[in-house]
């Protein structure tokens, strides 16, 4: 069997190498011939391959590549659903439980949005979490305080304003759901940040998730049409974000599992 691993052509560093060749080296071990290509070199490939593992965030190479009739796992839509926390957000309300969320109208210049930062404010209370619509390990997410902290963070990206769920300020879950299961899962602490991610100084350690906060996991997967996800679950039972493409280099650190070689499977039964 033979796939491609694409990856982003722009991004560089140990955790990525480090990321790019366990799975290489997995798939070997499971007779899988795993190429990696970024996603530069891909809008010019025309080679066979009977899948993709799309391990960035370029939903319209992605797309493309489906276009072109690649198996792409996860699917264009469902890494466009996780990338952006607003249509996260839309595409589990009423399903899931989320944080209380309102989402930034859209501007296409820089704009006054002091009314409704304070209109925000008032439904949610402050403190407050704002969010920029994409971004990755925690990074464009920041506690607010006040109506000035708020308006600090405001730039011409698409954002969000979430609700401050305090007890599990610094703390959450994290479960790797495979084709609709549990497969490994985590307790993140950071007494040091109010984000728990791993990236920000936050430690890990082995969970057993209750059958609810799997419940509740997998449904969200299963919503937003993933193969495999790691989704982040807050004190309380809510969803904080979902990942199509989680690290689970810290997860297989933390508890021992190689979520790899379930992603793996579940790519060669969905190719049979």
């Amino acid at each position: 069997m033979t796939g491609i691993l694409v990856v982003n052509a722009y991004l560089s560093g140990e955790k990525f190498d480090t990321l790019h060749k366990h799975l290489v080296s997995t798939a070997e071990s499971m007779d899988i011939l795993l190429k990696i290509k970024n996603n530069e070199e891909m809008i010019f490939y025309s080679g066979d391959a009977d899948f993709v593992l799309f391990w960035d965030k370029d939903t319209n190479l992605a797309k493309l590549l489906e276009n072109r009739g690649y198996r792409v796992f996860n699917s264009a839509r469902s890494i466009e659903l996780c990338d952006d926390k607003a249509k996260t957000y839309l595409a589990l309300c009423g399903v899931v439980k989320q944080p209380k969320t309102i989402i930034a109208p859209l501007s296409f210049f820089d704009a006054d949005y002091s009314r409704f930062v304070r209109r925000a404010a008032e439904k949610l209370g402050l403190p407050l979490v704002f969010k920029e619509c994409c971004g990755s390990f925690g990074e464009q997410v920041f506690l607010c305080n006040s109506i000035d902290d708020i308006m600090s963070h405001i730039g011409t990206r698409p954002f969000l304003l979430q609700e401050f769920i305090e007890e599990s300020a610094g703390e959450d879950i994290r479960l790797e759901i495979v084709d609709g299961r549990c497969v490994a899962a985590m307790k993140r602490t950071n007494k040091k940040d109010f984000r728990s991610n791993i990236t920000n100084g936050g430690t890990a350690e082995p969970y057993t998730p209750s059958d609810a906060e799997t419940e509740l996991a997998v449904t969200a997967c299963k919503t937003l049409g993933l193969t495999f996800g790691g989704v982040d679950v807050l004190k309380g039972g809510y969803v904080c974000e979902v990942n199509s493409n989680a690290h689970i280099i810290n997860l297989l650190a933390a508890t021992g599992v190689d979520v790899a070689k379930d992603i793996f499977n579940a790519i060669i039964n969905k190719c049979k």
